[in-house]
């Protein structure tokens, strides 16, 4: 059977608890191709990979030469209030539905935990779906639901039906920690969800009671495997990789791209409040990738699109693939396509800047779609052409994680 339980993966490769743990070695701190498949060289050299039903469906990729250079794409559907002064369409928008979570990682929010919002300054689902209207008529075609942790709110369900029903979608998404997706994601499925990140950060049950300040590490994997199951392609685990903690398990995540239709991606630790961060926890992009090619020297990079936030990589006899989020050391600026509307009604152009401008207010205070397209269209014209470095970063003031959506 071509499908393995990740869960099973996971023990065979570590067993129930692995000497490297018991050493304390994490408490200093913080395209597809299976054999059968065929490929071929096309006349730019590039590396052409085709669909193979063991994957049962999984989206084939081209790979792209080096250094090849592509414009951004230019869309006349999309209106002006998403392009900013550097001529990038904003045609992706992230939403957090909540500032709760049933986990508390520690990258993502303090030890003492942090103030959340009342519930009713908090936008209700008919503010979200007026908002997300008018961005998607105005040209968004990929909406994220993001936390917190959205499938705990009691209407989830209604929230993505609704949503995908809006004309010009084309990709509804979420971003969950998986606890509790196994029993829910075949009614968001059914309500139109169609793309899911699980966030995975360690395949060491105890490892992740330490990162995460509670249980649940098997439930998470449970929840691959029923992605899988549902026909989700591919399914992409973010891992979040933080030195002294998880970095020894790079290899191992990208094990468990061989035979199931996942995308592992390996995300650059980012300073938020309150997460402690440091540059002596960051692992580089160059350093992960040192690691994958000294125990798998057949990978290879895929063309990734121009508004792509990952680096995109195969490996031969992979079911799955594997990418890398850079965002402290190779930031991807130039393509940005993504806003965010958070869980308190504040709309924010780019995830490590501090400015925001509320939507909720003047929602609530009576104002029109016209006047609510003046107000986001202003604020997307004010974004900068790239984020600060990461020592600046560190030193700007912005909300936790927890607050901003992940």
């Amino acid at each position: 059977m071509m499908r393995r339980c990740v869960s099973l993966l996971v023990g065979r490769c570590f067993g129930p608890q692995p000497p490297f743990f018991l050493a304390g070695a994490f408490t200093s701190g913080f395209g597809h191709i299976p054999s059968s498949q065929s490929s071929y060289k096309g006349s730019n050299g590039c590396v052409s990979v085709s669909d193979d039903p063991s994957c049962s469906g999984y989206m084939a990729y081209t790979t792209s030469c080096a250094g090849l250079a592509e414009p951004l794409p230019n869309d006349n559907s999309v209106s002006d209030m998403l392009v900013d002064s550097f001529g990038r369409m904003h045609t992706y928008l992230r939403i957090s539905l909540t500032e709760r979570c049933n986990l508390r990682c520690q990258y993502c929010m303090p030890a003492e935990g942090v103030e959340l919002t009342p519930n009713s300054k908090l936008l209700s689902r008919n503010e979200i779906i007026r908002l997300a209207n008018i961005f998607v008529a105005s040209g968004v075609n990929k909406i994220r639901l993001t936390g917190g942790e959205p499938t705990i709110r009691s209407d989830i369900e209604d929230i993505c039906s609704q949503l995908s029903g809006l004309k010009g979608l084309k990709t509804l998404a979420m971003t969950t920690n998986g606890l509790v997706l196994t029993r829910k994601l075949p009614k968001l499925k059914e309500s139109g969800l169609n793309s899911i990140n699980i966030s995975l950060d360690t395949l060491v049950p105890a490892k992740f009671e330490f990162m995460t300040r509670r249980k649940g590490h098997n439930k998470v994997l449970e929840s691959i495997d029923a992605a899988v199951d549902l026909g989700f392609r591919p399914v992409k685990v973010n891992c979040v990789v933080i030195r002294g903690v998880n970095d020894e398990e790079i290899c191992d995540f990208v094990e468990l791209t061989r035979d199931k239709p996942i995308n592992v991606r390996f995300i650059e630790f980012m300073p938020f409040d309150g997460n402690v961060w440091s540059s002596k926890k960051l692992v580089s992009y160059a350093e992960m990738m040192d690691r994958v090619r000294q125990q798998f020297n057949s990978i290879k990079r895929l063309k990734d699109h121009p508004t792509d936030t990952a680096k995109n990589f195969m490996i031969d006899g992979h079911c799955g693939t594997v990418s890398f989020i850079t965002s402290m050391t190779e930031n991807f600026c130039a393509g940005c396509n993504r806003i965010r509307l958070l869980a308190d009604g504040n709309f924010k152009v780019c995830l490590f800047g501090p400015s925001e401008v509320s939507l909720r207010d003047p929602l609530r205070a009576g104002i029109d779609d016209l006047g609510l397209k003046e107000i986001i269209g202003a604020a997307i014209k004010r974004k900068k052409a790239a984020h600060a470095g990461m020592f600046d970063i560190a030193k700007t003031s912005n909300r936790p994680m927890i607050h901003i959506g992940g």
